[in-house]
């Protein structure tokens, strides 16, 4: 470092998040620079787990869907959810997985425009969002499906179309997409959004009513810190959330739904988006999970973030100059997310000599190195190591070894 750079150890100490670490549970010699597929567990997760399990579940059996309130888990966790979106309490309400949460406001959205059947999105979301959406086209045949490129005119796509989805942060890149604009572009032309906040929520400062989504869903298990498969959350603008209908109308969705009767109607509100009974295990560990955002201010989350991977940048560029790596994200902070990719031809066996060393990041085909930093529990030090013993492993091209080109089923 220059003089003029403060040292990690002078950034660690002047962090006023560098406390909540320790409500992580974090593995001794570990680098975790994977918060953006799977977040770090959360001390006091599991003894909740083990609470639900053998008190509420083992000794008080069916008799916990009252005295837990595991009915009212996809509201409550809804709503500690919603500041983090900036929105208000009983407009979020959490279950299923992200893929099913998408079906369903993708479908209340088109819904809503029966006489503009065109979806517009990039070829290059996340790929769950595009075969969510080839589903829906083949229950609506009539259903058209248009792609926006990235640098061409978003009106120019957008005449004609009722629905804009969108992910809101690139899961390759991690380049934001400007809600608040693509979101006036698409009412200007008449039609509804639909955002994919997975690698937005929990690291950015998000006011999504303001920037103009419609419908919104993420996950639980990215920087929510929830679990491996934690449910997803659900936000339908309050306006429309009085006349949109969703296709999976369960039990859960319906007004009275203890009353038995043959025929749906739906409840009110945000709860008209559940659909059957909540995975409770799943949500009480996501309930658990968000007790480490107590005062926690997401402008100091998104401050921290944007330093965290302007120093790994100048770190790998600095430092592992000259060994083919390439930056994929983009340079202006503002622009980025939470994460930083590189590319190079050989990034699978780079980020698997990484992961033997206790560096945890991962790869996106075809060649995308992809590194994630939790404000709440990576340090400054963690960085500095982290190209330390990346920019080594170039040098002395560890990565060549046999084991680093082994392919696993997930990378």
């Amino acid at each position: 470092m220059t003089n003029e750079t403060p040292s990690a150890a002078e950034l660690d100490a002047a962090d006023p998040l560098a406390p909540v670490r320790s409500r992580f549970s974090l593995p001794e010699g570990v680098i975790y620079l994977d918060g953006n597929s799977l977040g770090a567990l959360p001390v006091g997760l599991a003894e909740r787990l083990d609470q639900v399990i053998r008190h509420e579940w083992g000794n008080r059996l069916i008799r916990s869907w009252n005295e837990a309130n595991w009915y009212e888990l996809p509201r409550h966790v809804g709503d500690r959810i919603a500041p983090l979106l900036g929105v208000g309490a009983g407009e979020v309400v959490v279950g299923d997985s992200t893929s099913v949460s998408l079906f369903r406001v993708l479908a209340a959205a088109v819904r809503l425009r029966p006489d503009r059947q065109i979806v517009v999105t990039e070829r290059g979301n996340f790929p769950t969002d595009l075969y969510i959406l080839e589903g829906l086209r083949q229950l609506m045949p009539d259903l058209e499906i248009r792609f926006w490129n990235e640098g061409e005119s978003p009106e120019d796509s957008l005449r004609g179309a009722g629905v804009l989805m969108l992910t809101h942060v690139d899961y390759r890149t991690g380049r934001i997409r400007d809600m608040r604009g693509l979101s006036t572009a698409a009412h200007e032309a008449g039609a509804l959004t639909v955002w994919d906040l997975s690698h937005s929520t929990g690291i950015l400062d998000l006011d999504i009513d303001r920037d103009g989504a419609d419908f919104a869903i993420g996950c639980g298990y990215k920087y929510l810190n929830g679990g491996p498969g934690a449910p997803s959350f659900t936000w339908v603008s309050p306006e429309l959330v009085k006349v949109a209908e969703q296709p999976l109308s369960g039990w859960f969705g319906h007004k009275d739904p203890f009353a038995f009767v043959p025929d749906f109607e739906a409840a009110s509100g945000i709860q008209r988006f559940l659909t059957g009974t909540q995975q409770v295990l799943s949500l009480a560990a996501l309930d658990e999970a968000l007790n480490v955002w107590e005062g926690v201010s997401m402008r100091e989350v998104r401050k921290k973030s944007v330093m965290q991977t302007e120093r790994f940048i100048a770190g790998v560029e600095r430092s592992c100059s000259g060994y083919g790596l390439a930056l994929l994200s983009p340079r202006a902070s503002g622009e980025r997310g939470g994460q930083v990719s590189f590319t190079h031809d050989e990034g699978y066996r780079i980020m698997q000599a990484l992961i033997s060393r206790g560096v945890i990041g991962d790869f996106r085909a075809p060649n995308i190195l992809r590194f994630g930093f939790s404000p709440l529990y990576v340090s400054f030090a963690d960085i500095d190591r982290a190209v330390e013993i990346l920019a080594e492993i170039l040098r002395t091209e560890t990565w060549r070894q046999p084991q680093f080109a082994a392919k696993r089923t997930v990378t």
